[in-house]
This record gives C-alpha cells, sequence and structure tokens, in this order.
C-alpha cells in the first residue's frame, strides 16, 4: 500500500486536508466517498514531491518528533505503529504528509533508515546514520532520544544567541533611524540660514551639508546597492576557492574566529558523540561530522584527519595535525581513546564547548550595547558640534 495525500470537500462543504493508505489513486478516492468526502485531489506521497519540493522540517519540531517517536518505540510500539500514531497527532500538514511517505516505504519492505534515505532533505546525515546505527545494534529507542537531545541544544544554542543579538540589532537599528533623520531633515532646515549668510562655515559644517545633501538626493540608491552587494557576494561564495579564502579569514579574526572556531568544534563532538555512542564505525562517523560543519577549512581538516585515521592514526593526533580544533576537544579526544570511553569524552568536549561559545555570546553581547550607544551618541554629537560651530563664531565676531 502506499500513502496518498488528499483534499476533499465534506457533507457541509467544508475543506479537509489528509493522509491516507490504498493500492491506488482509484482506490484512495472511493475509500474518501465511503467516508463521505468529496475528492478534489489526491496525489501520491512520494520521495520526490515531499523531498525533493518541501522544505525541511523546523529544528524545533524535528526534535520534538524525534523525542515523541524515541518515547512511542520505548513503550513497545513497532516502527510502523509509532509512525502511525506520530501521523495521528501531527499538527502540521507537512509532517503528517513525510511521516506517512516514510511509513508507506516501511511497509512496502524498507528498513527505516533506507526509508528516511529516500527522504534526504528532511532528515539531516547525522539523524539517517544515527537511525541505521540505532536499527543494526537493537537500540534505536536509545538512539532517537539521543538524538532529540542533541536536536535540542543545537537549537537551544541558537535560539540564546539570537535572544543575545536581539537587542544590539535594535539599538542598531533605532540609531540608524535617528542619524538618518537628523542628516535628511534636522540639519538641512538648520543649516539653511548659515548658508544664506556670508559667513565661512567651519570645514565639519561643510561636510555635514555634503553628506546631508547626498542622503537627501541619493540616499533612494543605497537600498538597491547595499541589495546587490549582498546578492553579488551570495553568488561569490558560492565558488569553492573564493568561499575557503572567506572561511579563512574569518577564522583568523580575534574575536569572531575563536567563536566560529568552538562552535564547529562542539557541532563535530556532538556528531561524534552521537554516532560512535549508537556503534557506528568512527570512519563513518567521521565522514557524517564533516558534513555538519559549515567552514570549508574546517571540513577539509576533519577530511585530511579521516584518511590519517583510516592509514592508522588516533583521531586526536590526526585532528590536532591540522591545527583547526580548540586544544580542550584534542584532549579529551585522546583522554576517550585512552580510557576506551571516547563517545563519554566526546559528549562531555560538545557540552564544554557549547557552555564555552553561550559564554562568550554573553560577554560579547555585554560590550556590543554599550559600544552601539557610545557609537550613537558620539554621531550626534558629531552633528550638534557640526550645526553649533558657526553659531558660536558668530556669537564671538559679535563680541
Amino acid at each position: 500500500m502506499s500513502a496518498f495525500h488528499y483534499r476533499a470537500v465534506d457533507l457541509q462543504g467544508r475543506e479537509i486536508q489528509g493522509v491516507l493508505e490504498a493500492d491506488s489513486n482509484r482506490s484512495a478516492r472511493a475509500l474518501l466517498r465511503e467516508r463521505g468526502l468529496f475528492p478534489l485531489d489526491v496525489g501520491a506521497v512520494s520521495a520526490h514531491r515531499e523531498g525533493g519540493t518541501r522544505r525541511r522540517i523546523a529544528e524545533g519540531a524535528l526534535a520534538l518528533l524525534t523525542r515523541q517517536w524515541a518515547t512511542l518505540l520505548a513503550s513497545g510500539l513497532t516502527v510502523e505503529q509509532s509512525l502511525t500514531a506520530l501521523i495521528d497527532q501531527a499538527e502540521n500538514q507537512d509532517v503528517g504528509r513525510l511521516l506517512a511517505g516514510v511509513r508507506a516505504e516501511v511497509m512496502s519492505g524498507m528498513a527505516l533508515s533506507a526509508a528516511l534515505e529516500a527522504f534526504a532533505t528532511q532528515f539531516p546525515p547525522i539523524y539517517r546514520a544515527s537511525v541505521a546505527a540505532g536499527e543494526r545494534s537493537g537500540r534505536l529507542a536509545d538512539v532517537l532520544e539521543q538524538l532529540g537531545g542533541y536536536l535540542e541544544r543545537r537549537g537551544s544554542l541558537r535560539q540564546k544567541t539570537l535572544q543575545a543579538l536581539l537587542y544590539p540589532a535594535i539599538v542598531a537599528a533605532v540609531a540608524l533611524l535617528v542619524v538618518t533623520g537628523l542628516m535628511t531633515y534636522v540639519v538641512p532646515q538648520v543649516v539653511t540660514v548659515f548658508q544664506q549668510g556670508s559667513q565661512s562655515l567651519p570645514p565639519l559644517t561643510r561636510g555635514l551639508i555634503a553628506v546631508s545633501d547626498v542622503l537627501r538626493n541619493w540616499g533612494w540608491l543605497l537600498p538597491p546597492m547595499l541589495l546587490g552587494m549582498l546578492l553579488a557576494a551570495r553568488a561569490g561564495l558560492r565558488q569553492p576557492d573564493l568561499r575557503r579564502r572567506w572561511h579563512a579569514r574569518l577564522l583568523a579574526l580575534p574575536l569572531l574566529g575563536r567563536h566560529l572556531r568552538n562552535l564547529e568544534a562542539a557541532r563535530l563532538a556532538s556528531t561524534l558523540a552521537i554516532l560512535c555512542g549508537s556503534g557506528v564505525a568512527l570512519l563513518q562517523a567521521l565522514d557524517a561530522g564533516r558534513k555538519v560543519l559549515s567552514l570549508m577549512p574546517l571540513q577539509e581538516a576533519v577530511a585530511g584527519a579521516t584518511e590519517q585515521v583510516r592509514e592508522g592514526q588516533s583521531l586526536a593526533r590526526a585532528l590536532g595535525a591540522a591545527r583547526q580544533f580548540p586544544p580542550l576537544l584534542l584532549h579529551m579526544i585522546a583522554n576517550g581513546e585512552a580510557t576506551g570511553r571516547l563517545g563519554e569524552m566526546l559528549d562531555r568536549a560538545a557540552r564544554l564547548q557549547q557552555q564555552d561559545v553561550e559564554n562568550r555570546i554573553t560577554a560579547l553581547t555585554s560590550l556590543l550595547e554599550p559600544a552601539l550607544l557610545l557609537l550613537m551618541g558620539g554621531l550626534v554629537l558629531l552633528i550638534v558640534l557640526a550645526v553649533m560651530q558657526p553659531i558660536i563664531e558668530l556669537n564671538t565676531l559679535m563680541n
């Protein structure tokens, strides 16, 4: 049987959408009519349709789904029964259709990991690799529980980052609006009095008038120019060489570089901890860990370390050879390899790196907020001085 997504109208004229299972499109329409529904659109839920055209499930929704799935499996339900329960309680229609597609693949005889591979764009590589390892080891519920915790921690870090940057972003936006309003409306009204006289204006005032004229006459060009620059930068970063050089420069920055390096280290450690703890071979875990990284120098470092591990090198020494990862992560990995508790040490390293990232975000925002206020105050002071200088000079001449 296959899963079909339908859109139908009931006897009261209300439109209903959902997912059902049937042998064919005709059978699906017949089942709908038996339920007293008049089908408007019936289509098969396929991997191409749901995996290629639908956007990926939000990370928070995927974390909640994974936790619920782990609970259902731990209670003794089969994979098929747990998927049925998840479909019934899914509030998001896209999630329900996706799970229906996965269940249809499972009911056709595929393993769950193979069914998830058919929807590869919806489930990240670590998710699919962990599920495959859980099936092989018979600990699918435990693996899903670990995955849920990993997704929740990653989502929590992203949320804390956005919350920490929200206030500085609001301050910067307000400062930009205030300065723009002063330069385009207030300043022209004031300096018109000075321009009509024969008094020679100070350099600061002349510069302020020039900037004000540019903003008033050509300010409308700034948004499209900025948009064009962003689009050009985005297109340029699609080129591997340019993206590699850009990522290398980001990592070389004093504060931001270390923050990004620790963030990537936390991602790598979390991925390796889940996969190695689930019984995945280290080489496969490294390949999945490389895919969750976003900076090319670190991706290349993991790829090089994978080759060294394949040749018999220890993981800590292989990762340390590239000099791209924090020493704390390397020491924890070396300790785990020496004691035979690599998965546990990786999990501890991931938590420590994440805590360090959160502390750095807090420290950065605590410095950024007063810096923005000082910058805004300095710009306003500069405008006030440019306006007041001609008045002060005029009073001096009169006296």
